[in-house]
């Protein structure tokens, strides 16, 4: 087991140099005043000063091996550069945008899994059964809605009918206190940091901003993977082993339990683990709808602008989420099939 995730572990720094090294490849397609952007710090750098000047500077007139060792330190710092279209720097956008991201990916993590999980294994128990049948027209409606889609349904039904739950992330009166120097921004998380300062009136306004988008994300998630784990399940319920448990007397819930779901969830958790990844490194098009400026907004808006910095520094935050997200997966095998060790 130490040696799996030792193996794992030492894979980390290698991927992230390579995706560094492939960040870099494509920053060479930029002209000097584009690629500068990625290593001033403050837009008054790239006005009034001599554009020679800054190439010096910073090093992009030197062989190539010099110019990455030297944007790799600035990265390594937290350094990258500035960017236009969220004007401010690379790292404080990130740093500011992600906990919208993070907050949003917290509260649809649970009903997904959880009510994914139990919905596939209890439909596939139940094969066959009015409640399979009208589980599944549910879920296949939910799999074929497009997320742009679903996301302006409920707008439309629950915001502009009903009013329960708008777009953004506060409201008015709830951003002017928030933005106050009265309320302390420990987390960056609104409705955590609400009950860190003791106003539940602001955790409820950002709850109900939440309830959209979580909505939306956990209904359409769900549905996929109701069916990963439904057929998984399925599978596992007709092996010779299931049949030979059941023969020897074994009480129903135990052949589920503890034979049947062990083996079934071994495709689920690949799914699980890809489907966090995904809502770490931002919903475009679920931020975008519900105007919530995460990180999936900033990078989209940012590619939008040509703003060449906030890309490549979202790539490269992206890669990291990506990779530490795959060792987290990896280990999670392990711990649940002790046979994937060998492999």
């Amino acid at each position: 087991m130490f040696a799996y995730v030792l193996r794992r572990v030492i894979m980390i720094p290698v991927t992230l140099l390579g995706v560094t090294l492939l960040v870099f490849a494509m920053m060479q397609l930029l002209d000097p005043y584009q690629l500068l952007s990625a290593y001033v710090s403050s837009p008054a750098e790239l006005k009034g000063q001599n554009i020679e000047r800054l190439i010096t500077k910073y090093g992009l007139d030197q062989p190539l091996p010099v110019k990455y060792a030297r944007w790799l330190s600035q990265v390594v710092k937290g350094d990258l550069g500035w960017s236009e279209s969220a004007s401010m720097p690379v790292g404080k956008a990130i740093r500011t945008k992600f906990p919208l991201t993070l907050e949003l990916a917290l509260y649809a993590f649970f009903p997904i899994i959880l009510g994914g999980i139990w919905l596939g294994k209890l439909t596939a128990v139940r094969h066959n059964s009015a409640f399979d049948h009208s589980t599944r027209m549910v879920v296949i409606v939910g799999w074929s809605f497009p997320d742009f889609v679903f996301g302006l349904l409920v707008i439309l039904i629950f915001y502009s009918w009903l009013g329960w739950f708008p777009p953004g992330v506060l409201s008015n009166w709830a951003s002017q206190v928030v933005e106050s120097a009265d309320y302390a921004r420990y987390t960056g998380l609104l409705t955590l940091d609400a009950l860190l300062n003791g106003r539940l009136d602001i955790f409820w306004d950002a709850l109900r901003h939440l309830l959209g988008p979580v909505t939306t994300m956990t209904y359409l998630w769900s549905a996929f993977l109701i069916r990963i784990t439904r057929s998984g399940m399925l599978d596992v319920l007709h092996k010779d082993y299931i049949r030979t448990a059941r023969a020897k007397g074994l009480p129903e819930k135990m052949v589920i339990h503890k034979h049947a779901s062990k083996n079934a969830m071994i495709a689920v958790l690949t799914v699980a683990g890809r489907l966090v990844i995904y809502l770490l490194t931002g919903t475009v098009i679920i931020e975008t709808i519900f105007n919530r400026p995460g990180m999936g907004k900033f990078v989209a808006f940012a590619a939008q602008q040509l703003d060449y910095s906030g890309i490549l520094g979202g790539t490269l935050f992206f890669s990291l989420i990506l990779v530490v997200g795959n060792l987290i997966v990896d280990v999670l095998y392990a711990v649940y099939d002790p046979r994937i060790q060998l492999g």
